[in-house]
């Protein structure tokens, strides 16, 4: 009976599994979709690639031409040296109106020399300048019918050198940068509209370059260039940290340049900076009607001698010679700075006599009307001198770069997503 009941009960009492035990796994956590970006990024993304496709080609010739014309004067001087430069000697100059009639003679009646700019510095030839052009010529090389400048010594009146200048090599990337080598009126509005999408393509590459978060991973790929990256990597950091650097002054060299092709955006410069729609028209100076007095000297060299007196702190003066009109007057531009154009002083005197008849002081000038001056001098870089055209170049270059750096990006990508395409069954 014992036996029995026992055998009952480990019958009864459950026997342990001889199965092997799994260890519950937990259920995979479902992936998180990639947050979306916001509408406003998608649509600067699109502007920003097919904008800088439509136009980057056109953009890196004209920032080429640009970063090359920044040390044009400089560069000019150096390269025609021999042209422009005369051994300073001693004694007076010779009489204006000898010396223009000497440079006519050397270039011939062909081409009627129309200004002359003559220099403070003894050792600067004077300058004669004869020029024509076509306006209804479809290219450059039509349009400038003839641009040729004569160097003359001032105190031996002997010729340094003549250039032709519709073949000089400035004078050729200016006219590439201007108007690619067609006339303004083709040329221009494919180089405005060019520039005018450069700068909505660095406003929509601001809004791609700003971070979502400020973190210091995100702060060392926004603002530092990793050079010992691959070349990948290198190639978008050259695009994406060098446009935010370069970013302020980029505008400023791209709208400076826009107020020449298109007049909404001069006249809003305009009157940005003096509050004006309109430039105040050129006054129209007439000479009184006289006979010339020959007995002593020739209006042409009195109105110079007396232009030298009143602004004697001038680098040079511009005069653009006897008028055609009976009643013309002589004009004289004094320019105050050897490389930069907005600092200067503009003279009217009378073609019969040489008295002064009227003047445009640019001490008189409003602090708008000169920083509205300063616009060609700020868009070359030339407005603060070596300083700034060297930074004027560095910004030309960078914006040179952006289409080269900004088309590897795409092609880049483009490649990638082939790859990832998978093979059709």
């Amino acid at each position: 009976m014992l036996m029995q009941h026992r055998s009952e009960n480990m019958i009864r009492e459950p026997q342990p599994t001889l199965r092997k035990q799994v260890k519950a796994v937990p259920p995979t956590a479902p992936r998180q979709r990639k947050k979306r970006k916001s509408l406003f990024r998608r649509i600067s993304a699109w502007l920003h690639l097919w904008l800088g496709l439509i136009s980057g080609i056109i953009v890196l010739i004209v920032s080429l031409t640009g970063a090359v014309y920044v040390f044009q004067p400089q560069a000019y001087e150096a390269f025609h040296r021999q042209a422009l430069f005369v051994p300073p000697g001693e004694g007076p100059v010779l009489p204006l109106d000898s010396l223009w009639n000497k440079a006519q003679r050397a270039l011939g009646t062909q081409y009627p020399i129309s200004s002359v700019a003559t220099y403070k510095a003894p050792d600067r030839a004077w300058e004669f300048l004869a020029i024509k052009t076509d306006e209804e010529a479809p290219t450059y090389f039509g349009y400038m019918e003839y641009y040729y400048t004569i160097y003359l010594n001032p105190r031996t009146g002997e010729v340094s050198g003549i250039i032709d200048n519709k073949y000089e090599f400035f004078n050729i990337v200016k006219f590439i940068h201007w108007s690619l080598l067609l006339s303004t009126e083709l040329g221009q509005p494919v180089v405005g509209w060019s520039t005018l999408i450069f700068v909505l393509m660095l406003i929509t590459g601001l809004v791609l370059w700003w971070p979502k978060k400020w973190t210091r991973a995100n702060r060392e790929r926004s603002f530092k260039v990793r050079w010992t990256a691959r070349w990948k990597r290198l190639n978008y950091d050259l695009h994406n940290v060098l446009g935010f650097y370069s970013l302020l002054l980029a505008l400023v060299i791209a709208i400076t340049g826009l107020t020449y092709s298109f007049q909404w955006v001069n006249k809003a410069f305009l009157y940005l900076t003096t509050g004006q729609t309109t430039y105040a028209e050129e006054p129209v100076v007439k000479s009184p009607l006289a006979t010339e007095d020959t007995r002593g000297m020739k209006p042409l060299d009195r109105a110079l001698a007396t232009a030298w007196r009143m602004i004697p702190d001038a680098g040079s003066i511009i005069t653009s010679g006897m008028p055609g009109e009976a009643d013309g007057s002589i004009l004289m531009s004094a320019r105050m700075t050897r490389y930069a154009y907005y600092k200067y002083n503009v003279l009217y005197f009378s073609r019969y006599s040489g008295t002064l008849l009227s003047r445009d002081l640019y001490r008189d000038k409003s602090s708008g009307e000169k920083l509205s001056g300063m616009n060609y001098d700020i868009h070359v870089g030339t407005i603060g001198g070596l300083p700034t055209q060297v930074l004027a170049l560095m910004i030309s270059l960078i914006c040179a770069s952006l289409p080269v750096t900004g088309f590897y990006v795409w092609w880049n990508k483009k490649r990638q997503r082939k790859k990832h395409i998978p093979p059709a069954v």
